[in-house]
């Protein structure tokens, strides 16, 4: 076998170590799965095994899952649903043979066990988990449109009860090793390094080959479907699901029919059953367009899809941040988690200081629940030095400008810095809506100015933007992607433009709520429609967030740069009204469109006098169309940014919109949206709310020009790479 290897002792205690070679973590393959039933075989048909040890040769972990690439390609191969099933019940079937080989087997994990890889350990009799702060147990299948489908939904169920699973499994939540013992997902933890030696040390004690579902007399914890207690946690959660995904997510509703109606039979039964929904899910819109933009996407652009090819590899040892705001202070903390010496600077030491200490806070929760030792504690804040002295940056391969949006002190704080750097050394700012060109006039070395833009808070969001000026070279590119990958974000790159491609497109999903707002619809129906399309957040709640008093201040910029080309955003008025004469800034003075200062936040009661209420009550129809409305807007921007060369890559697009601004994850992206829908029902729709809306839904000539060839993006895209 090449995926594992069997090494059997003196006691009779068969060590399997699960080592796929070539790649840094293990997976689940199509050859791993072929390979499960061959050593299982050999356990099973071997009399001198007296039990098994499962574990990992990998030192980053023991199992990260399902390869969804490989194992999406096997099951959907064509319209065969046989095929699909056998496909799909190959892991099942290997893992149910494992439980039932009919002796003791431990799964010694010795690192992450996430989807598939948890799964597995879920059909050994026994699980070890070692005391690391590194490993992380659970089934995050629903991020990627998906459930578990290698036995999860009914061996989970069956080991923690309906409720904890469901939530687990619905959330796509992890635990770590003490939490998982205390859920009763693994039954011992034990000092790292000794799993293999304490999984032995149970067999030798008489374990048993049997799982708790395979004895007579078992009984779900907390009750099945048709307990009394049980019956509650289908009636609840299925309100529950409705309520967290809006009917947007097929994978969420499936799961808890797999769950419903295996808890019923017996668990041979049980495994078809999910293996049905499994495959269900598997073949929806919504499944394979999150596995290629959350998945297959986004792995390509972790690895760096979009650096040059023929510029050396680079690895930024030090560097500075300008600014030790909220933004800075974040920037400061990741760089420092990345193992990078970190200058953070700021107007004066006091202010430094406080940026640090947003570092120490992080950390100290960190540490405070056991995900850091102090000891490695200390090592990371170590490597932040906060300062007001520019000439540290001395020796810096690279600066980071995190300073307030304002043209003309971004070009001092430019300037001071650059006088401190080497040649090669890059610049990148960190600004979200200034065009990068415009700042890179301030700079004496164009070609390595660059836009790295972070979002907020920069510790949780994992995309990042960089930009592109006019005269940015090729190796400011590369090093700049270097550093974003050694920070362990996602980069996209996209050219130069007000708003860039993120902030430009975000700000369109807030603006036709604010236009929503001038039409007379009441806010709460804005903001309810705006959450059911799957957005993170309403229009209005995503403008409180974001700060109102920052709408106005960008709307005076980009006015005074724009002079007579200038168009206000629907809804400005009102905007300037609750900021310059009411003191409504948003979320972060508890006053905006809601006011925070009761639980839960209420619409603001003066708004009406704003914006009079016209429309309180839409009709199941009016309501679906109301929420194509807010997706098609953006969507539109997304093509008209296509159009004029600010992005050109489908893969960035969509994952930037996902991980940017939270565009409904269910669609894949706005790409993947269009694609989807067709683009010539795409243009036909956009061209009816351009109608009755405005130019703002009007579409470029080149998707009517697509539609018409009947062509897609992805389909393009990829001519174009095998052209390449």
């Amino acid at each position: 076998m090449e995926n594992f290897k069997i090494d059997v002792d003196a006691d009779g205690i068969a060590t399997i170590t699960f080592d796929v070679p070539g790649r840094s973590m293990n997976t689940l393959t199509g050859k791993v799965m072929a390979e499960i039933p061959e050593w299982v075989e050999q356990v099973k048909s071997d009399d001198a095994i007296k039990g098994v040890v499962l574990t990992s040769g990998k030192a980053s972990g023991f199992c990260a899952g399902a390869d969804l690439g490989d194992m999406a390609a096997g099951m959907l191969g064509g319209a065969d649903l046989q095929a699909a099933f056998d496909a799909g019940w190959r892991l099942n079937g290997a893992l149910r043979a494992l439980e039932t080989c009919g002796k003791p087997v431990v799964a010694a994990i010795n690192g992450l066990a996430l989807g598939g890889g948890l799964e597995l350990t879920l059909a050994c009799h026994y699980r070890v988990a070692g005391d690391s702060s590194k490993i992380q147990l659970g089934l995050p299948e629903i991020k990627v449109g998906l459930f578990p489908g290698g036995g999860g939904t009914q061996r989970l169920t069956r080991l923690i009860g309906v409720q904890a699973a469901m939530t687990a499994m619905t959330a796509g939540s992890s635990w770590r090793p003490n939490d998982a013992k205390n859920a009763g997902v693994v039954h011992e933890v034990v000092p790292a390094g000794t799993e293999v030696e304490a999984a032995k040390a149970w067999i030798k004690g008489g374990g048993k080959a049997s799982q708790p579902w395979d004895v007579k007399g078992f009984k779900i914890p907390g009750g099945g479907p048709y307990h009394p207690a049980g019956i509650q946690n289908f009636l609840v959660g299925n309100a529950m699901i409705r309520k967290q995904t809006y009917a947007n997510y097929p994978a969420a509703l499936n799961l808890m029919k797999a769950v419903y109606e295996g808890l019923q039979v017996p668990m041979d039964a049980a495994l078809r059953i999910e293996t049905r929904y499994f495959i269900k899910t598997l073949m929806t819109p919504e499944a394979q367009a999150m596995i290629r933009s959350l998945f297959l996407s986004k792995q390509e652009l972790d690895k760096g899809a979009a650096r040059p090819a023929d510029v050396p590899p680079s690895d930024p040892k030090k560097v500075a941040v300008l600014g030790a705001g909220m933004m800075g202070a974040g920037i400061a903390y990741v760089q420092a988690m990345a193992g990078i010496e970190t200058i953070l600077i700021d107007r004066d030491q006091e202010s430094a200081d406080k940026g640090k200490g947003y570092a120490e806070d992080i950390i100290k929760k960190r540490v405070s629940r056991g995900q850091m030792t102090q000891d490695k504690a200390d090592a990371v804040l170590a490597l932040i030095t906060p300062t007001s002295d520019y000439s540290l940056i001395k020796g810096s391969d690279l600066v980071i400008e995190a300073v307030f949006e304002n043209r003309e002190l971004k070009a001092t704080v430019t300037q001071m810095a650059e006088a401190q750097l080497e040649p090669g050394a890059v610049f990148g700012s960190n600004t979200s809506t200034l065009p990068i060109s415009g700042l890179a006039e301030a700079s004496s070395r164009p070609e390595d100015f660059i836009g790295i833009h972070f979002f907020s808070p920069v510790d949780k969001m994992m995309l990042v933007e960089i930009i592109m000026g006019e005269k940015t070279g090729p190796a400011a590119l590369a090093k700049a992607l270097d550093y974003v990958m050694k920070i362990k974000k996602t980069p996209i790159v996209v050219e130069d433009g007000r708003g860039f491609y993120t902030s430009r497109c975000f700000g369109t999903y807030v603006a036709e709520g604010m236009a929503m707002l001038e039409e007379g619809i009441s806010p709460v129906l804005i903001d309810n429609i705006g959450r059911a399309t799957g957005m993170p957040r309403g229009p209005l709640e995503m403008h409180d967030d974001v700060a109102l008093d920052l709408s106005v201040k960008i709307a005076k910029q980009t006015a005074e740069d724009l002079g007579d080309a200038y168009r206000p955003l629907p809804g400005s008025d009102i905007v300037r009204k609750m900021v310059e004469d009411l003191g409504r800034y948003g979320r972060k003075n508890g006053k905006g469109f809601y006011d925070y200062d009761s639980k839960p936040k209420v619409i603001w009661s003066g708004l009406a006098e704003l914006a009079p209420v016209k429309v309180d009550e839409l009709s199941m129809d009016e309501v679906a169309d109301q929420k194509r409305r807010l997706l098609y807007r953006q969507a539109v921007e997304v093509a008209r940014c296509w159009d004029e060369g600010v992005i050109d890559d489908p893969r960035e697009a969509d994952v930037g919109a996902i991980l940017a601004w939270g565009f409904a994850p269910w669609t894949g992206g706005p790409i993947t949206m269009i694609d989807q829908t067709g683009l010539k029902a795409f243009v036909e729709q956009a061209d009816i709310y351009a109608a009755r809306y405005g130019d703002r839904f009007a579409v470029p000539q080149f998707l009517r020009d697509m539609a018409a060839k009947g062509e897609t993006f992805y389909g393009k895209f990829a001519a174009q790479k095998a052209a390449a």
